[in-house]
């Protein structure tokens, strides 16, 4: 069930009743195979336990059984839109995180700074993981590319990403990447499908003049491009929902997400006490909240799995803060798995709590993947999640006679 398809018109009611959601990148995990344990059975977390305990349990499954989501279609399915209908390219949503001028008939595209050879073989996908300090240097200096016709905006994002707008006549979104997503070997070539044509071409011309202007400079002498998108258009929650939205995320490319689907967004820092903070600041303004941690992802991406650990126990240490603001409805959850054996993201479903007053408490005694998976939500998709929300928030009117 796609929840969005079947609240718009039917279901959706004035309410009181405030929804928080606690989606924690990454979030699932594979046991290590020196303990046998995930990262969330490794980490202690009293507080999600009790959560766990106390409410109701399963996993989530973002695009179905097997399918490995991006991080913009596994939130698309969270906030209730069917993600196989409603992509968007990530470098949209990168563009609108980051307030970049942006708009109809525009491209835009997600740049990695990266690690070339002499040869042009990718030697770092992510350039060290440059500061983002340096990646804004960096795209001060691109700023000074210029493809004729073409009106080109780059801004920094976080560490090692940045994003990019192209501005002209004739350009569509169908581009495939050139990150080859392993090292030894060169970018991809850019491939267009039928009327995007003209974007492959402005592409190539960007990273010609990126090739030239960068080739001084170490460890980040080259850009991969990903996510080509246009910009979105996706019925907005208010209309879909009813609900008074605040997308609470650090990092730029999920505030695009969360303003792409109609909720308001704030400027707020890369870590859980700022965005605690804000939270708390605008607790008495809205109906839901969508409150966004990075780094555990990032941890899982570069296979650290003890600071992953270390973040879930970070992340357990905000669960009395956010209690203590007494949501009718706390969802903690998942936008994906990025299991750090395995060092990317995976199919593996997402454990999800429900807590509230009309939360059932079921055999879920762990917050973790084999604890939830005793839960009585057993799997289900992504896209269902908001809908049991809103019915735990008691939003939802009975269907029918």
């Amino acid at each position: 069930m796609i929840s969005s398809e079947y609240t718009k018109n039917l279901c959706a009611r004035d309410s009181d009743a405030k929804i928080l959601f606690l989606v924690v990148d990454g979030l699932g995990g594979l046991p290590h195979p020196d303990t046998g344990k995930s990262e969330l059975e490794t980490a202690k977390l009293p507080n999600l336990d009790a959560l766990a305990k106390g409410g109701t349990c399963g996993l989530i499954s973002p695009l179905g059984a097997g399918f490995t989501p991006g991080s913009g279609p596994a939130h698309l399915a969270l906030f209730g839109y069917d993600p196989w209908k409603s992509e968007i390219g990530r470098g949209a949503l990168s563009a609108l995180g980051l307030g970049l001028d942006f708009a109809r008939g525009d491209v835009a595209a997600r740049l990695n700074f990266c690690t070339v050879d002499s040869e042009g073989r990718v030697q770092d996908r992510r350039a060290g993981r440059i500061s983002t300090e340096k990646g804004r240097e960096l795209c001060e200096m691109l700023q000074r590319v210029e493809v004729p016709g073409v009106e080109v905006t780059v801004a920094a994002e976080m560490e090692y990403r940045a994003g990019v707008v192209f501005r002209g006549e004739g350009l569509g979104d169908q581009v495939s990447d050139s990150d080859p997503q392993v090292t030894g070997v060169p970018p991809k070539p850019l491939v267009a499908a039928p009327g995007s044509e003209r974007t492959v071409e402005v592409a190539n011309a960007f990273l010609a003049q990126v090739a030239e202007l960068l080739a001084a400079e170490s460890p980040a002498n080259m850009v991969l491009m990903r996510g080509f998108g246009c910009y979105p258009e996706l019925a907005q929650m208010d209309e879909v929902y009813g609900l008074k939205a605040l997308g609470i995320a650090g990092y730029p490319m999920y505030r695009g997400v969360a303003g792409a689907v109609g909720m308001d967004v704030v400027e707020v820092g890369w870590d859980l006490e700022s965005e605690c903070t804000v939270l708390e600041e605008h607790y008495g303004d809205y109906d839901f909240f969508y409150m966004h941690v990075k780094k555990t992802d990032s941890a899982g991406e570069d296979g650290n799995f003890d600071l992953k650990v270390k973040l879930l126990e970070e992340v357990d240490s905000y669960i009395p803060r956010l209690l203590a603001l007494k949501p009718d409805v706390l969802v903690v959850t998942g936008d994906h798995s990025t299991p750090s054996i395995m060092a990317s993201h995976s199919w593996h479903p997402v454990p999800t709590a429900i807590a509230g007053q009309w939360a059932l408490a079921d055999q879920a005694s762990q917050f973790s993947e084999r604890g939830c998976a005793a839960g009585s939500l057993g799997v289900i998709p992504s896209s269902s999640l908001l809908a049991l929300s809103l019915a735990h928030a008691r939003r939802l009117d009975k269907f029918g006679a």
